[in-house]
């Protein structure tokens, strides 16, 4: 096994960062421009208009993020095989946006299921390679501004597809007073074609592969060469996962504690400008204080919220729990991508970022499934109320910060 040496802070800038990771979070500002014009209409076109039950509506997330994640493991771990990241993300994000313009012509749940399925498929092939090529192209002690810069254009894309879409959606309810319809959903499905398709372009000219350095036989598509320590903190994101439902659950809660749609769409907007504004300054923390110790935070911050869903009683509420839940992502997500990086070494890192998004990913369909039946009830079980999903996420939360603070050695350095 190679030995992995955790990062030494050192203080970089911005325009220090290498192309490659301004290409990569250009790409998905534009895809997630085009992504969240839509995915965040898709629960509510479910429950309101197709009449599709929480079960099944958690069933579709579920399985939408699970064949991500089986795809993840293998698309990362040939990424390793073949030193090279470039194209396989590119392909990712190609059949993505050949996926969009078939949920125009969805008109079951079903047909969602199916177009779900198609772009997860996508998301599969280039996540792993597309945060492999991140990793492999900063520096030890940038490593956090870059995800943290890269998840910021992320969800800048995101503000700026709700934005179109509650615009959108505000136009047609002017003319036909309506909120939400067929016609307006497959209206938003072709303005979101645009960005994807440039999202697309930009990858495949701007970007470049950055060989692996410490590449010296074919490394195999296995966990068990990868670090002990990586293995500990899958184990800690695996549980905290299992209790983070899809956030159509969230959009569900958002809209019994009386939001209207476009209230649902502006706390939206809220939370990724807030999740974008924290997620640099937090990424470029990490490299200076410790990875965990920002990882720790998030999750607190996370268990926090979620009980706040359970117990929220007034639409003002569930703005202000929104608003914070930007400031989770911000804290975490950039940080346990770098994180990840600093625990294998370059050659693995295709692997283990397949493993870590697949894991994520797997874990969601129990969790999306256990959140809908907490919320619903099955057969003869009464469904324990909406409050009842945010109550067993915000437990799980607190015992994963454990695992993660106790059981994960050797990380004394990092924090």
């Amino acid at each position: 096994m190679k030995t992995v040496t955790l990062p030494t802070a050192h203080h970089t800038g911005w325009r220090s960062l290498p192309r490659n990771v301004w290409v990569v979070t250009a790409t998905s500002f534009l895809t997630d421009v085009s992504t969240e014009m839509i995915v965040n209409l898709v629960p509510i076109f479910l429950a309101d208009v197709l009449k599709t039950s929480t079960g099944v509506i958690g069933l579709i997330e579920g399985v939408a993020e699970t064949t991500a994640s089986l795809l993840k493991i293998f698309s990362g771990g040939l990424s390793d095989r073949l030193g090279r990241r470039k194209w396989l993300a590119v392909a990712g994000y190609g059949l993505s946006t050949l996926a969009k313009p078939f949920l125009y012509l969805a008109s079951s749940w079903i047909a969602v299921l199916g177009v779900r399925f198609a772009d997860r498929v996508g998301k599969g092939l280039r996540t792993a390679p597309r945060d492999a090529l991140v990793a492999d192209s900063a520096s030890a002690g940038q490593r956090g501004l870059a995800f943290g810069l890269h998840r910021a254009g992320d969800t800048a894309g995101a503000a700026l597809g709700l934005i179109v879409a509650a615009l959108v959606i505000w136009l047609t309810q002017q003319t036909s007073g309506q909120m939400l319809s067929r016609q307006t959903l497959q209206t938003v499905v072709l303005i979101s074609i645009i960005p994807a398709t440039l999202a697309v372009i930009v990858l495949a000219l701007g970007a470049r592969d950055v060989p692996a350095r410490d590449r010296g036989s074919t490394p195999r598509l296995s966990l068990a060469g990868l670090d002990s320590r990586f293995k500990l903190f899958l184990a800690s994101v695996i549980l905290f996962t299992l209790g983070n439902s899809s956030d159509a659950f969230l959009i569900l809660r958002a809209k019994e504690r009386g939001l209207s749609l476009l209230g649902v769409m502006g706390v939206l907007i809220a939370f990724n400008l807030v999740y974008a504004l924290v997620s640099g300054p937090a990424g470029s923390l990490s490299d200076r204080v410790g990875r965990r110790r920002l990882i720790v935070a998030g999750w607190l911050v996370y268990s926090m919220i979620y009980l706040g869903f359970a117990l929220a009683s007034a639409a003002w509420q569930i703005v202000a729990l929104f608003v914070t839940y930007g400031a989770y992502y911000g804290l975490s997500e950039g940080a346990a991508r770098a994180f990840v990086a600093d625990l294998v070494s370059s050659d693995q890192r295709g692997t283990a970022y397949g493993v870590f998004n697949a894991a994520q990913g797997m874990a969601a369909l129990p969790a999306s499934l256990i959140a809908g039946v907490l919320w619903q009830g099955i057969g003869s079980w009464p469904g324990l109320g909406p409050q009842a999903p945010f109550f067993f996420g915000a437990s799980l939360a607190l015992l994963a910060v454990a695992l993660l603070i106790w059981h994960l050695p050797g990380l004394k350095r990092e924090g």
